[in-house]
């Protein structure tokens, strides 16, 4: 059995350095506040708002490094809360073919920017890749165990030099498969 690490990623903006700079103001730059699992990513300090029909949702962590796109990931609950329509697409992140826009506010001005679900997927290093026999863009399937055990499947594999090992999922997959605290799942291919 192979143990996949779980990570339960949580609404989050990834954006160019040209719209950081319209909400947060010339000459600013991203603070790192947290590393996060995958080499050379980290939270940041910064937070903005996202809008959409009179509504809010408030305190968006703001992921770095800054990205060539910009682009806010949010769960579905997240996108009905937000009365989104049409909805957006459950997409591999950096897809932003087609995908409904939301106003991102910051504390000097606003942009709009694609919005996605992301996709379950899971990191792999180009070495965890071939140990485990897996390819880029391969699909497979990781069972949790426990009192709500769940099968995911259709998950995208996504191989890089600096990727580690790590099945992503948004707080609705999450909260489904009942995951609190440090959680393995098993590889199926």
């Amino acid at each position: 059995m192979t143990k996949i690490p779980i990570e339960i990623s949580a609404r989050h903006i990834h954006l160019s350095e040209k719209d950081f700079e319209k909400l947060f103001g010339k000459n600013k730059t991203l603070t790192p506040m947290k590393k996060l699992s995958q080499i050379g990513e980290f939270a940041s300090e910064e937070k903005v708002t996202l809008i959409n029909s009179g509504r809010k949702i408030e305190n968006v962590r703001i992921l770095g490094p800054f990205r060539k796109n910009s682009q806010a990931e949010i769960s579905l609950t997240d996108a009905y809360n937000l009365k989104l329509n049409p909805l957006p697409k459950i997409k591999v992140s950096g897809d932003l073919a087609n995908t409904t826009n939301i106003l991102v506010k910051g504390p000097k001005s606003s942009v709009k920017i694609p919005c996605i679900i992301a996709k379950r997927h899971l990191h792999c290093s180009i070495e965890e890749a071939g140990k485990l026999k897996l390819k880029n863009n391969q699909k497979v399937s990781v069972k949790i165990s426990g009192e709500r055990e769940t099968i995911f499947q259709e998950i995208i594999v996504r191989t890089n030099e600096n990727f580690r090992l790590s099945l992503h999922l948004d707080t609705d997959e999450g909260n489904a498969a009942g995951i609190t605290g440090r959680t393995f799942g098993e590889l199926i291919k």
